[in-house]
């Protein structure tokens, strides 16, 4: 089946329960990662999937398919991490440092989290990127989508976005090397 043949049962009365329960079953994992990486903990991602499932259900009707079924939910569920966070944000921090520290702690004690050292150091790293070149390389490196993909996702150029996926490489390469380095001195 293609996907607009599965984006009709998704629309019609007669099928909509059943394809609903297969695109939980084809994206459920795939987006809890994406959201995951942007709110952090585990807790947060649970309740930003859910809400992000909920709407989708509730716009199928408006989907226009100018984009693909995968493109859409994904700007979805970014858009709901994007809301749960300056929702968040607004209630307990006065900084962005305090919310960088509050990440970082959170995901120390996250028993979901099984991270070294090495994974700490990246997040506290993927901190110091502005929120734009963080989203980038979520986007990019984590899930994978393709510069195209990414450009629909966040209305963005090309162009745009490959210099703000560099920047941020080059930032990550810098200072995890300048880490490592440190570390082998230390030793």
């Amino acid at each position: 089946m293609n996907e607009s043949q599965f984006i009709q049962q998704l629309t019609s009365k007669k099928y909509r329960e059943k394809a609903f329960s297969k695109l939980l079953d084809l994206y459920q994992e795939r987006l809890y990662w994406h959201i995951r990486k942007i709110v952090g903990t585990h807790e947060n991602a649970d309740d930003v999937l859910q809400n992000t499932f909920l709407r989708v259900y509730k716009s199928l009707g408006n989907f226009k398919q100018n984009s693909s079924l995968h493109t859409w939910m994904y700007k979805i569920a970014y858009n709901e991490s994007i809301r749960f966070l300056e929702k968040e944000n607004k209630k307990k921090f006065s900084s962005l440092q305090e919310v960088n520290d509050h990440y970082i702690n959170a995901l120390k004690g996250d028993a979901f989290f099984d991270g070294d050292a090495a994974q700490i150091k990246l997040q506290e790293v993927l901190l110091e990127l502005t929120d734009k070149q963080r989203k980038i390389f979520y986007m990019k490196y984590y899930d994978n989508l393709k510069f195209r993909e990414i450009s629909v996702l966040l209305d963005v150029s090309e162009n745009t976005l490959k210099t703000h996926y560099y920047a941020a490489v080059k930032h990550i390469e810098n200072n995890i090397t300048t880490v490592a380095y440190l570390e082998k001195i230390k030793a």
